[in-house]
């Protein structure tokens, strides 16, 4: 079994403490989600900080237990490869710009009641980074067992989650212009990090 790397075992403890103060802390699951979940800036619950608090917010049990095993399957590999320091760098960058695109998305579609929780975001960078330096990694879902490469599937997730998110075809509250934001910002990172030989 791959081992835990440290910037993904500290950010694994600290979304657990989350959740479980959220959920199991008498009276604290409102004020948590108030205080930590992202709000739309007009919302009387709007706080600068949400922006990255949202990332250690999660909606339940499975919501948080698919992030976590994404962040240690891909995410691992990823700080193998950079380090610490830069692993933070890419995953809080990829959540900020989440946040960003999500906030955009509400604006545009005068959904402004939306609120957002989740690493969904920033795993979608991670996942991206991990399609461009392990392309031909295989990867496969439990309802699509078939394994391909991640340089075709990743793609294809966030093709869906853009399509998804235009037509409001989709089962549950997800956020999936937070997915696509996390996306972007992680393939523009990628592109420059290679450009400028900052991949490794």
């Amino acid at each position: 079994m791959m081992r835990i790397t440290d910037a993904v075992k500290h950010l694994l403890i600290v979304n657990v403490i989350f959740y479980l103060v959220t959920y199991f802390v008498p009276n604290m699951q409102e004020k948590m989600l108030e205080w930590f979940a992202l709000f739309y800036p007009t919302s009387p619950f709007f706080k600068p900080w949400q922006f990255v608090t949202h990332m250690f917010m999660h909606g339940g049990l499975i919501h948080i237990l698919f992030n976590m095993y994404a962040l240690w399957a891909f995410g691992s590999p990823l700080e193998q490869l950079w380090g610490r320091n830069k692993f933070f760098f890419f995953y809080f960058s990829a959540g900020l710009g989440a946040a960003a695109v999500y906030t955009l998305s509400n604006y545009f579609f005068q959904t402004y009641d939306a609120v957002a929780v989740g690493a969904s975001g920033a795993i979608y960078g991670v996942l991206v980074a991990f399609a461009m330096n392990f392309p031909n990694a295989k990867l496969a879902l439990i309802f699509f067992p078939v394994p391909v490469a991640a340089k075709y599937f990743i793609p294809l997730i966030i093709i869906g989650d853009l399509y998804f998110g235009f037509t409001g075809y989709s089962t549950g509250n997800i956020a999936h212009f937070a997915h696509v934001g996390g996306a972007l910002i992680g393939f523009l990172i990628m592109l420059f990090w290679k450009k400028n030989q900052f991949s490794h």
